[in-house]
């Protein structure tokens, strides 16, 4: 038994701003430019309040057919939201008289385009507490989905289902997104529908500082990618990759994803940010209840009374947040930071990623360490090793930079920040949070991410079945 499943039987017991499908709150109308830099300075805190928000989506299936359970009838993802309702006093959240979200304590549990059920994790001031929070529900949802004879499965990318599986969630924002996604790269659908993550958000004390996590998050997110990397069946075979969800990425609209350069400028700040974020096409624009279609607009425009779509309105900072939502890089600035290049995983290791960043970013001399190891790298090598942490996972190198030797010193950096913060357990069974990273040593032992560990098992035990994964994989 691993150290966490040890601590996990021992003891099982502020909420992340905004969900990427729930429209936001961030404030009046914009008066002037400066409001948009304002608004994400206004994320900055001190040390002392520093939080972790931990957030991670899995697959719901039917057992006896293996296929994706549709939003609504008696074995549904609505099914599981009222169970949540009615058994655990999660409260609704509504789009139109249709359930597309929860919300009790802080969190939220809302819905991916495909209907994969997404936890975004209250606000936790140590890697136990949000560990808590994952299983404790985790095994609320177990309990309703067992009743039922449904799974869940937490896994990069859909391991056998078409696109014509997949039910669409009732969410205005989805159907816009879908739209657009035909018009723009060419894997956008397989995004939304097929692929589920695991992400942690973290907080930044200045402008300084948050330069310095941004850049240091985005240059070693390919090493993320690598140590999380598990998805490497697609349309239920294997793909030439281990991270199928990484590659995905790479084909979906390279004016809001990807690895962003100009982070890695002299001058990037919050204005850098806003420039980028402004020229980045919107997707809609919410109004009393309704996604308005922007899609292809400028919200430099919108900034100028000149919106197609809500002619001489101007916007408000809840249309500056929402847009900020739409935006979808390996590393996302809003009011905090957020690192998005994990694959969704099994149980034992969702709490492994936030523990990874946060032993990296919420120590000084942790994140000085990291940035150390990223800084002479140019733009080339950057993305070099984001298209080789999804093709070869922790086997993947760029020139002489090899992802295993990487992950392995960032590994043991951040165990040492994990030791300085010294953040124990409430039952004092430990005294700081390094066991969370038992499973990323273990997979650099090995110099196997669990993709390798799937390949192996396909190839050999499953006979080239991939629907054996949901026996022994499945929550």
């Amino acid at each position: 038994m691993t150290l966490i499943k040890k601590w996990r039987k021992a003891r099982l017991g502020g909420n992340l701003e905004f969900l990427m499908s729930i429209p936001q709150s961030g404030g009046g109308r914009i008066e002037n430019y400066n409001q948009l830099t304002e608004y994400l300075a206004s994320g900055r805190k001190p040390k002392s309040e520093w939080r972790i928000g931990t957030e991670h989506e899995k697959f719901g299936y039917c057992k006896e057919t293996l296929l994706p359970i549709p939003y609504s009838g008696n074995r549904s993802v609505l099914s599981i939201l009222k169970g949540l309702e009615n058994e655990y006093g999660w409260k609704p959240v509504k789009e139109k008289n249709n359930t597309i979200g929860l919300t009790k304590n802080g969190a939220n549990v809302s819905l991916e385009p495909g209907g994969a059920l997404e936890l975004s994790g209250a606000q936790f001031q140590t890697i136990f507490q949000t560990c808590d929070e994952v299983n404790e529900h985790l095994m609320e949802v177990k309990s309703i989905a067992d009743k039922l004879n449904i799974g869940f499965i937490g896994i990069g990318a859909a391991p056998h289902w078409k696109h014509d599986d997949m039910p669409m969630m009732p969410k205005g924002r989805y159907r816009l997104m879908s739209q657009y996604m035909d018009k723009v790269g060419t894997m956008g659908k397989s995004m939304m529908f097929r692929t589920c993550t695991v992400q942690v958000n973290l907080d930044y004390a200045s402008e300084t500082d948050m330069v310095q996590k941004m850049r240091v998050a985005l240059a070693l997110q390919p090493v993320a990618t690598a140590l999380f990397s598990n998805s490497p069946f697609f349309d239920g075979k294997p793909t030439d990759h281990k991270s199928w969800r990484s590659r995905i990425w790479r084909s979906l609209d390279e004016q809001r994803t990807g690895m962003l350069p100009f982070v890695f400028n002299d001058g990037f700040g919050y204005e850098s940010w806003a420039e980028y974020a402004l020229d980045v096409p919107m997707y809609f624009v919410y109004r009393n209840g309704n996604y308005i279609n922007a899609l292809g607009q400028s919200f430099r425009a919108f900034m100028n009374g000149e919106l197609p779509a809500l002619p001489g309105e101007l916007p408000t900072l809840d249309d500056w947040a929402d847009h900020l939502t739409t935006i979808f890089p390996e590393a996302r600035l809003k009011r905090f930071i957020e690192m998005r290049g994990a694959d969704a995983g099994q149980w034992h290791r969702l709490c492994a990623l936030p523990a990874f960043w946060v032993g990296i970013c919420y120590n000084q001399s942790s994140l000085d360490a990291a940035w150390d190891i990223a800084k002479s790298w140019n733009e080339n090598d950057r993305e070099s090793l984001r298209i080789a942490a999804a093709k070869e996972g922790l086997n993947g190198s760029a020139g002489n930079i090899k992802l295993i030797d990487i992950a392995k010193e960032l590994v043991q950096i951040s165990e040492n920040g994990l030791k300085q913060r010294a953040k124990a357990s409430s039952n004092g069974l430990y005294s700081d949070e390094t066991l969370f990273l038992d499973s990323l040593k273990e997979n650099i032992e090995k110099k196997k991410s669990s993709a390798d560990e799937l390949l192996e098992k396909y190839y050999g035990p499953w006979d080239k079945d991939v629907t054996k994964i949901f026996g022994e994989y499945s929550y």
